[in-house]
């Protein structure tokens, strides 16, 4: 009877040890394997994936390291190595500068504006386009939306800025329709400026992206309208009980991604569209730590303005993050 309650051999006993551990080789080994015939059978794939991963760390990572030059006082003459550390003096100056206040009222403006203005109408762009039932039409609107993002703001701004000028159609066509009485030099203005520059980007964007919304619009379950439908919905009754909610998870992720972009303008827009004569309303971060940096060579000093700019990004990403989680549980980690 005591042999028959005889407990099987541990670790303690010195005995599982010795057969356990040749065990757990070959299973490893086994994995590996299994893992490296898997490796090969999607070799093109990984190969594909492993150059995204080098591109990313070669352009996107090891740049990082300059940041540094941001709390020292960097010159070309010298590495980086070799420039003296000044701390936070670069920001101090920054703050201090008689054009901080004027680049953060044109940087927060132009993009709250384009926030509040420029985020929902691709969402009320994709709802709309969606209830087309004509397919040809809807075709239509959706090339004629699409084609202005795929033209570069070089082309853009040059059509703007003959479409604006005082013998441009802008002032033809409002002086035709007698609301303005002499030709206004658009450009020139200061007060038209963020004005222009929100419309004209919502020119450009707004069928482009439109696109993420139509193809989260086209994964809601048919059985949803039709569900609104016997209950007798109509159609924006469908639009904001059923669709708005199935799509609010979208909404949300790409909300967070704008909050974060706030102190980023379009600088490729800024720069097309600016001139002397506007300069106090176009002067915005990112055109400021150009001048500062490629113009005046300025580099610690642009380095540290955009480092300001990437902190604060991060902060409003962390903000928007915690909000858009607690209000709808959706967030991007």
């Amino acid at each position: 009877m005591q042999n028959q309650w005889k407990s099987e051999p541990t670790a303690e006993d010195g005995i599982g040890t010795v057969s356990a551990a040749p065990l757990n080789q070959k299973l490893k080994a086994e994995s590996r394997r299994k893992w490296l015939r898997k490796f090969y059978g999607q070799r093109h794939i990984q190969i594909m994936a492993l150059l995204g991963i080098a591109w990313m760390i070669v352009f996107n990572y090891i740049p990082m390291y300059g940041v540094i030059i941001a709390f020292k006082e960097f010159n070309i003459v010298k590495s980086i190595g070799e420039a003296p550390w000044v701390g936070l003096q670069h920001f101090k100056e920054f703050f201090q500068d008689d054009n901080f206040v004027t680049v953060m009222r044109n940087t927060l403006g132009i993009s709250l504006i384009k926030l509040f203005v420029g985020f929902p109408l691709p969402i009320i762009f994709a709802l709309f386009l969606n209830e087309v039932r004509s397919i040809r039409f809807k075709r239509a609107v959706q090339t004629i939306s699409y084609l202005p993002h795929f033209l570069s703001w070089v082309i853009l701004g040059g059509i703007l800025t003959n479409w604006l000028a005082d013998i441009g159609i802008i002032n033809h066509m409002l002086m035709a329709l007698k609301i303005i009485e002499e030709p206004i030099s658009y450009l020139a203005e200061p007060s038209y400026f963020w004005g222009i520059v929100v419309a004209s980007d919502l020119w450009k964007e707004l069928g482009w992206s439109a696109i993420i919304y139509l193809a989260a619009i086209s994964s809601v379950s048919p059985e949803l309208y039709e569900a609104s439908t016997i209950d007798g919905a109509g159609r924006f009754q469908k639009m904001w009980y059923v669709t708005l909610p199935s799509i609010k998870s979208t909404i949300s992720i790409l909300f967070i991604l704008a909050v974060s972009g706030v102190l980023s303008s379009n600088f490729d827009q800024i720069l097309v569209l600016r001139n002397s004569l506007n300069e106090s309303a176009s002067n915005v971060i990112d055109l400021y730590v150009y001048q500062t940096g490629m113009q005046s060579g300025r580099y610690s000093y642009s380095a540290a303005v955009g480092l300001f700019k990437s902190v604060i990004a991060l902060i409003l990403l962390l903000i928007a993050n915690k909000v858009t989680k607690k209000l709808n549980d959706t967030s991007l980690f």
